[in-house]
């Protein structure tokens, strides 16, 4: 068993920031923002990025232990027990406005962290079993149908017009969040009934059908069992995940193109057509997604193997910081779009020399 699976384990400080936001009041309710807004970033600042990548012989090690995967089963069980400290936590009397917003906030951070993002790498497993704990967990956050659309429409059109979730240049990120909501959503119910269509299968076969149908199951047990004013809670923590599952999605792809190589069809997804960070806290924190580059060059590799690509662009910071950056589209744009024209020239420049030659 390798050892070095354990630092994986290092996510579950925000379980534990979150028991106390759901179990106090006050200043301790935000305890998980602060974590995750301020200390972090803050901290990467003055973390050097490791570029490392692992020897053959080291992933090859990584790559037959299962307690990697065992750690995300347990991420799992773990959301669905902090969903439920949370939805009963409103019980407690004479909670403020503020312990309120706080803990709303706070378990909307951990859908969005970890409720998405653990379906995002379950969700690229063959095994059933992991598929199924994919939906489990996107389900915690009512956005089932990211199984759907990210697997089969955004890995396939990824930096392409045609992609909801790719950000334009000089595209602000909140004008991004209406865009790829909403396109996704149409894009994920197209791809479900062309499933359907093909296959010639019924109609309650249909993946969107189904993950509306367990959806709407869910909150009504919330509502029947904690009532409504906590399943509105819910919906808004539900909605600040998704929103940060968008803003990550914002960051990886913005302003990256690739080359049309005819109708409707483009070049191959390369390191180069992903923004990446070797930022270690945000590497720990959201299971290797910020080497996203890597991720959709090669979608099936699990995170522990995920490799550092020299031609990959890097972000300014970790994740994170990143994301904080983005919600100020006149700095975002002034530190992006030099990055984007610094790393396209050399780039121009080494496919003409391939082409010449």
């Amino acid at each position: 068993m390798n050892i070095r699976a354990y630092k994986y384990l290092s996510p579950i400080t925000f379980y534990i920031l979150a028991y106390i936001a759901f179990t106090k009041d006050g200043i301790y309710t935000w305890l998980p923002m602060i974590y995750a807004w301020a200390l972090i970033p803050i901290a990467e600042l003055f973390i050097r990025p490791d570029e490392k990548n692992m020897t053959a012989a080291e992933e090859e090690l990584a790559r037959q232990d299962r307690l990697y995967d065992y750690l995300l089963y347990c991420f799992v069980a773990v959301q669905f027990v902090a969903l439920y400290i949370f939805l009963s936590g409103f019980s407690q009397p004479g909670l403020s406005a503020a312990g309120i917003a706080g803990r709303i906030c706070s378990m909307g951070l951990l859908c969005g962290t970890f409720g998405i993002n653990v379906g995002h790498e379950l969700g690229h497993r063959v095994n059933r079993f992991e598929q199924w704990l994919a939906k489990a967990s996107l389900m915690s956050s009512l956005y089932m149908h990211f199984f759907i659309e990210h697997n089969k429409g955004h890995h396939k059109n990824v930096a392409t017009p045609q992609d909801p979730s790719s950000a334009r240049k000089n595209e602000a990120v909140y004008i991004f969040y209406f865009r790829t909501i909403l396109f996704s959503y149409l894009s994920a119910w197209h791809i479900a009934n062309e499933e359907i269509r093909k296959k010639h299968l019924p109609i309650w076969k249909n993946e969107m059908l189904q993950a509306h149908v367990i959806q709407i199951i869910f909150i009504s047990v919330i509502w029947y069992f904690f009532g409504l004013s906590v399943t509105v809670y819910f919906l808004m923590a539900a909605l600040i995940g998704i929103l940060l599952l968008e803003t990550v999605n914002y960051i990886e792809h913005y302003g990256l193109q690739r080359k049309a190589t005819g109708e409707g069809k483009y070049e191959r997804a390369m390191p180069h057509h992903s923004w990446n960070s070797n930022h270690i806290l945000g590497r720990l924190m959201l299971f290797e997604l910020s080497r996203h580059s890597d991720h959709h060059y090669l979608a099936s590799r699990k995170y522990q193997l995920l490799k550092h690509h020299e031609e990959a662009p890097q972000l300014p910071t970790g994740y994170p910081g990143s994301m904080l950056l983005s919600l100020l589209p006149p700095l975002w744009f002034w530190i992006m779009n030099r990055r984007i024209r610094d790393f396209e020239m050399p780039l121009a420049s080494t496919q003409k020399e391939a082409t010449v030659i």
